[in-house]
């Protein structure tokens, strides 16, 4: 089961997740119509530019934004958990320990309690946001059961690898479920909200060459709107 999971299941996950990704990326940027959105995507370029990077920039950092500072509480939640949803896998000791062993290279790996640490940030963070969606009726409304299966796809491979770091119960059981929910969750980001991954930088961009075109100089400038 270990050989099947680490081997064809994992090319098949990262094969789904790197071309899906790919392909959302493409469709996004061609279904683009500036008469429709408004926005001139190929003229007053340099405005546009500036506009996307300025947006992009701010989103990234907490309470970077006006949104950001008008719910603190959120901010710190959002930020924690996909802070630790990113940096997490990427420098884990054992992950890297398996890209040494496999592919021949490996990145900078933190500590087991930093690691450790950073997972427990990212249930408390998941745990406090599923609480948000039921407490606040402007949440709740718009809340699904799809929104909760989506946070529970983004931390089983957390509670997962917990598991098996700290053989609760068994660890090879453990290892393999946490594979598995690491690729399904590879699996599920381009066909699902997950996609934000990378839609993130595009929408924001997008604003972004709005605000810059339409309120950084161009404006009234032959422009109808």
């Amino acid at each position: 089961m270990y050989d099947l999971v680490t081997g064809p299941l994992a090319w098949l996950a990262f094969s789904v997740f790197f071309i899906g990704l790919g392909v959302r990326v493409v469709r996004y940027i061609r279904g683009l119509d500036w008469k429709l959105d408004r926005v001139t995507y190929t003229v007053n370029v340099s405005y546009g530019i500036q506009g996307a990077l300025r947006s992009v920039f701010f989103w990234l950092f907490p309470f970077g934004t006006r949104s950001w500072r008008s719910n603190p509480f959120l901010t710190v939640l959002v930020f924690t958990f996909h802070i630790g949803i990113l940096i997490t896998p990427v420098f884990l000791l054992a992950h890297n320990v398996m890209l040494m062993e496999r592919w021949g290279f490996r990145f900078w790996s933190m500590s087991e309690r930093a690691s450790d640490f950073l997972t427990v940030l990212v249930l408390i963070s998941a745990v406090f946001l599923a609480l948000r969606r039921i407490a606040l009726p402007e949440v709740r409304i718009i809340t699904t059961a799809y929104d909760y299966l989506l946070l529970l796809i983004a931390v089983m491979p957390f509670i997962t690898g917990l598991a098996a770091h700290y053989q609760w119960g068994g660890y090879d059981a453990w290892l393999i479920w946490h594979i598995l929910s690491g690729e399904v969750m590879l699996v599920a980001i381009p066909f699902t909200k997950l996609s934000h991954f990378v839609g993130f930088f595009l929408s924001r961009a997008q604003l972004g060459m709005d605000f810059g075109i339409k309120r950084g100089g161009m404006k009234n400038r032959g422009m109808a709107w």
